[in-house]
């Protein structure tokens, strides 16, 4: 496995030669060359077809000089292994035809046999390896088991969260006997995608952002860090969360090489709280791309001021890049962050 990727050195806190940017939801829909196929393919067929999801990945690396590949999937693909009833329904997202609520629907799920439910997955990885070696390294990811359980749970989106919690509170035998059985998809999820090749994973806790911190430590932080221990140091992992500026040093707690920051707090301010031995990722608002050029050089350099130079500053956006986007603005922001952190 190549190691010097200037991605991967900052995976590890070594020096690098100026700072590396990749954008979550790279590989998607801002990007007309992915709407082009998305007009002849469902988005789940395009998950489930290695050759789509290959084509997927590697469109941004055609037109950016991104520093990471990131595999196109979903953090729901899991769901179906499980016994989830997973669609995504035109203009509402994901949609769960048998949310689990009770303690028999959590007693009734399976476990995840990636061969048997993800091969498609594997597939893609191998494929999108083959293409970027020695130019860039490839990302995998999961949902983490408090994302991925809430959605089952609420069916969907959420605003509140209400059902969540009410199993949470209610009652807490069953909520972590599902934290339990969560927990052991996305190790099993993410050890598969790393032996396909992945060189990096990344934890999504998208929607962890909804509890305080007493109830993340008592509810979530343990499975977090039971999924991140399970993968053993075998490639860096990056844990991200958005809302979580009350959560971050519990998040480290966790663990992961790597902690995401979203844009709602400062970098430099969010770092002090983590300290100097873990990496950080982050943390422009995606909305600012929507902006003149200058601006997003301006707040380019101001993420990068937070950062002050430490070792280990992987630049991202702080949550995904939105569909509607400017392309040329997306390129404004990846050249600035090279050309403004050359050392």
């Amino acid at each position: 496995m190549t190691t010097d990727y200037r991605f991967l050195k900052a995976c590890r806190r070594e020096q690098v030669d100026c700072t590396p940017v990749w954008m979550m939801r790279q590989a998607g829909r801002y990007l007309e060359e992915y709407r082009a196929l998305r007009a002849q393919h469902s988005f789940l067929e395009m998950c489930r077809t290695p050759e789509l999801a290959a084509e997927v990945t590697i469109q941004p690396l055609r037109r950016f000089e991104l520093d990471a590949a990131i595999i196109f999937a979903d953090i729901l693909l899991p769901l179906p292994g499980m016994g989830i009833d997973l669609e995504f329904a035109q203009g509402e997202g994901p949609v769960i035809g048998n949310p689990v609520r009770s303690a028999a629907d959590i007693d009734a799920l399976r476990p995840l046999t990636p061969e048997r439910d993800v091969p498609f997955l594997a597939e893609a990885i191998k494929m999108v390896r083959r293409e970027i070696e020695g130019k860039v390294p490839l990302i995998g990811f999961s949902g983490a088991p408090f994302t991925l359980a809430a959605y089952v749970i609420e069916g969907g989106g959420s605003r509140n969260y209400v059902h969540t919690k009410r199993l949470m509170y209610g009652d807490p035998p069953a909520w972590h006997r599902f934290m339990e059985k969560m927990s052991d998809v996305v190790s099993v999820y993410l050890a598969y995608q790393i032996e396909a090749g992945a060189q990096v994973v990344q934890l999504f806790d998208s929607w962890v952002g909804t509890l305080g911190p007493a109830d993340y430590r008592e509810y979530v932080l343990p499975y977090s860090q039971r999924v991140i221990e399970s993968i053993g140091g075998a490639v860096p992992v990056i844990h991200f969360g958005t809302d979580t500026a009350t959560l971050l040093t519990s998040m480290k707690e966790a663990g992961g090489d790597v902690i995401g920051v979203d844009w709602r707090m400062d970098l430099g301010e969010a770092w002090a709280l983590l300290g100097d031995d873990v990496g950080v990722q982050g943390n422009m608002d995606p909305v600012i791309l929507y902006a003149p050029p200058e601006v997003i050089e301006a707040k380019v350099q101001a993420v990068l001021d937070g950062a002050a130079g430490r070792a280990g500053h992987i630049f991202n956006l702080g949550h995904g890049i939105l569909p509607t986007t400017p392309v040329e603005h997306a390129k404004v922001m990846i050249d600035a962050v090279h050309r403004l952190s050359t050392r």
